[in-house]
Parts: structure tokens; C-alpha cells; sequence
């Protein structure tokens, strides 16, 4: 019982951790010939933003599991139609367009429906024990 209590603990966290390097990999885009060091360092850095904010969010909800899960499942949920609409947009396919949304935003939605199950389940543990 012990070890699936750690793997719901960890489980959420990991999958958290490579979804955001996932996003992060997209920052990359920032180095094109044509552009100064300067430039694409700033562009870089422009782009590690949402990043940076989804690894905020993370270390919030180490801790606050329960807020934290329901931030990430709102993030995954409100942004799911807008990766959506711009990938149809560039591709006009319904099929990649969902495929794209299954790997750039269904992680979070996971990993924050993960986050409550654990403090719920937490949470029952420590009222009966």
C-alpha cells in the first residue's frame, strides 16, 4: 500500500516535470541565422516564459496539491482550444490538431487531476487513521 501511495505522490510531479521540458524544447525556436546573439538570447528567454510560469505553478502545488491540481487541469483545459484552433489553422487537420493537443496539453490536465486524487486520497488517510 506504501508504494502506491509514493507512486501517487511522485507520478503527477515526474510527468509534470517532463511536460514542462517538453514546452521548454519549443524555446529553441529562438536560435535562426539572421539574428544577433543578443537577439536570440532575449527571444530565448521570451519563450521560456510559460515554462517558467508552469514550474512556478509545480512548486506551488508540491505542497498545495489540491489548489495546485486545480490550476493545472484549468491550464490544460482553457488552453486545449486554443492549441487547437491555431494548429487547425496551420495544418486544417482535426486529427493533428488533437494529436497535438493530447501531447502539448493533456499532460497538465493529467497531472492535475493526479494532484487532487492524492490529496483527496491523503486527506481520507490521515481522517481514518
Amino acid at each position: 500500500m506504501k508504494t502506491r501511495n509514493r507512486a501517487l505522490f511522485w507520478i503527477p510531479r515526474i510527468l509534470c516535470i517532463l511536460a514542462i521540458l517538453f514546452i521548454a524544447m519549443f524555446a529553441l525556436d529562438a536560435f535562426e541565422q539572421g539574428l544577433s546573439i543578443w537577439q536570440q538570447l532575449a527571444g530565448f528567454a521570451i519563450h521560456l516564459i510559460p515554462s517558467l510560469i508552469l514550474l512556478v505553478v509545480l512548486i506551488f502545488a508540491w505542497k498545495r496539491e489540491l489548489a495546485g491540481g486545480v490550476i493545472f487541469t484549468l491550464i490544460g483545459l482553457v488552453f486545449s482550444p486554443i492549441v487547437f484552433y491555431h494548429n487547425y489553422n496551420l495544418n486544417h487537420s482535426i486529427w493533428m490538431s488533437l494529436g497535438i493537443i493530447l501531447m502539448v496539453t493533456f499532460p497538465f490536465i493529467l497531472t492535475g487531476i493526479l494532484f487532487i486524487i492524492n490529496h483527496f486520497k491523503r486527506n481520507k488517510e490521515a481522517h481514518q487513521g
